[in-house]
């Protein structure tokens, strides 16, 4: 009831020359006992050498502050490159980066066990300054709780309650602080692409599984 689909190969691969066809294909998404996977998978469809999914809860959950938690197990493997992030509800109206981005989770399989959060905003966008990372050495193989805690104020990034990156801009405006409004969640696994990098031509499959996405306000 709050999720929808993002469908095809976006425009220049969803702006980061991203190598996935997203589908709402049971080979790329399914709830199975009790978790949400996301399978990216290597096959020719559409056009594209890879398939996966990316869920939204934009037009059907949208909210302003409070805290997020994703518990979540990350796929595996050169090129893949799963996030848990939002964007401004607003984007069909002013824009990217103008709507600001939050990117709760990114995980790079070419840099296997680093998983990063990032603010995007009108100020510092694309390569953003805005960033920080910690390294755990079992991303692929056990769950992690995911969380940014969002006030009038600041953002706080965390893993399992250990906080990594913080962002709380001493001066708030559009440029920098887009964040006194709504914002919808955004869960995906892309392939390749600006972050994702080389992908391994041995890569066949792999998922991320997710348990729960939580919002507490």
């Amino acid at each position: 009831s709050k999720w929808n689909y993002n469908i095809g190969r976006g425009d220049n691969g969803w702006g980061n020359g991203e190598a996935q066809y997203y589908t709402n294909r049971p080979e790329n998404v399914k709830v199975e006992n009790g978790y949400l996977i996301i399978t990216a998978k290597k096959e020719s469809y559409e056009g594209a050498s890879y398939t996966s999914t990316r869920l939204l809860t934009q037009g059907k959950f949208n909210f302003k502050y409070g805290k997020v938690e994703v518990k979540a197990k990350l796929p595996i493997g050169k090129g893949t490159w799963p996030a848990i992030w939002m964007l401004g509800s607003n984007i069909s109206t002013v824009g990217w980066p103008a709507c600001g981005e939050v990117d709760i989770m990114e995980h790079v399989g070419n840099n296997q066990g680093t998983v990063q959060s990032a603010m995007h905003t009108p100020s510092s966008y694309g390569g953003t300054i805005n960033h920080g990372s910690q390294f755990l050495d079992d991303v692929s193989t056990e769950f992690h709780i995911y969380a940014v805690e969002w006030t009038a104020e600041k953002m706080i990034f965390t893993v399992d309650g250990v906080e990594h990156y913080r962002y709380n801009p001493t001066t708030k405006n559009s440029s920098t602080w887009p964040f006194d409004a709504n914002q919808f969640i955004i869960l995906n696994v892309a392939m390749g692409g600006g972050f994702g990098g080389t992908i391994d031509p041995n890569f066949v499959s792999s998922t991320m599984e997710i348990d729960y996405v939580r919002v507490y306000q």
